[in-house]
């Protein structure tokens, strides 16, 4: 009799044991979720499965290094849409480039103006769309991640957002600073090179918050300083070893020097952990800065562009491209490579 009121016992204990593993399981399963949502609500599929790999405590290789590399603004429609149905060459604007921006490890750039053949032009003068097409030039110069944060990607209004979206993604080129729904426009987007984990956020602070992701209504990611240096310093947080690169939209067009609130928004992210500080816009090129422990090239100037106009001056037609140089999760040092654009639009190398 004792022996059955026994394994009665033993056979309660169980399950009163298994009750409690289960819900410390549901417990953690839940708090790592939380911490997830709270950071990314929805981060696209690509950027995360699992723990995000920023979370993960892996160690890079110290011995590898990579090369990233970050241009300025290239528009495909204009003159250079012209110029690639002309020569019926997606790749046409690119091809004196390609040797340079293939010695690269990553590739990064603004792409201003929307990829899509539907929309409905907002009524900007200076209105930019290009043909779907042209995303084969940008796969054959190998970009990897382009902002699409600017002040040109809304002119034909949200149907060719979601176009580009789409046609960029199913290239495989991630995009940053817009999205299809709020979460993804203010997503942060994660790559790995050569176990250096880069972590991409992109902004503009020219366009009305009307044109900023909402809910589930596609737009552009919102340009909130003291929420934007809160995310860096979360990011931060969770793992020291992340180099965070910000895009900024910003400034004065033909300036050739940044202006007081460039600098304030640039310092003030640098302060929050960010590595890198990456500035498109003016078309012309502004100042590199050594802040801190960070790097801020307020304006590379352009890249692929038309703008061969500039009051008899070529300050649109030359621009350059930052290369930097990164090992063991860190920025080491930074160059500056000079370019010119061509008369057929295309960047060439200045030697």
């Amino acid at each position: 009799m004792n022996r059955n009121y026994f394994a009665v016992f033993l056979l309660i204990l169980f399950i009163l044991l298994g009750i409690v593993a289960g819900a410390y399981v549901r417990w953690s399963t839940s708090t790592v979720s939380a911490i997830q949502t709270r950071l990314f609500s929805s981060v696209s599929q690509t950027a995360m499965s699992g723990i995000p790999p920023f979370l993960k405590d892996r160690k890079a290789n110290a011995d590898e290094s990579a090369t990233l590399l970050f241009a300025g603004d290239i528009m495909l429609s204009r003159a250079v849409g012209d110029v690639i149905q002309k020569t019926n060459d997606p790749t046409f604007p690119f091809l004196r480039i390609k040797e340079y921006l293939d010695s690269a490890d990553l590739r990064f750039a603004n792409l201003e103006g929307p990829i899509s053949d539907r929309g409905v032009n907002q009524g900007s003068i200076y209105s930019f769309r290009s043909d779907p097409q042209v995303v084969q030039g940008l796969m054959y110069a190998g970009f990897n991640v382009l902002s699409v944060a600017n002040n040109h990607i809304m002119d034909w209004g949200r149907d060719a957002l979601l176009d580009t979206l789409s046609i960029l993604h199913e290239s495989n080129i991630t995009t940053v600073g817009a999205g299809r729904t709020e979460a993804e426009a203010n997503d942060p987007k994660i790559i790995e090179v050569k176990n250096n984990r880069i972590i991409f956020l992109g902004y503009t602070t020219l366009l009305p918050k009307s044109m900023n992701a909402k809910n589930m209504t596609p737009g552009l990611s919102t340009f909130d300083l003291k929420k934007i240096a809160e995310t860096i310093r979360e990011l931060k947080s969770f793992n020291q070893a992340n180099i965070i690169v910000v895009s900024m939209h910003w400034g004065e067009e033909y300036a050739g020097s940044a202006n007081t609130a460039q600098r304030n928004i640039a310092h003030a992210l640098i302060d929050a952990g960010a590595d890198l500080i990456i500035g498109h816009h003016p078309h012309v090129v502004e100042e590199v800065e050594r802040y801190k422990e960070g790097w801020i090239a307020y304006s590379l100037g352009n890249f692929v562009f038309d703008q061969n106009f500039s009051d008899g001056t070529d300050e649109t037609e030359r621009a350059v491209m930052l290369k930097a140089t990164a090992e063991a999760n860190k920025i080491l040092n930074v160059e500056l490579v000079p370019i010119r654009i061509n008369a057929d639009f295309q960047p060439e190398l200045v030697h």
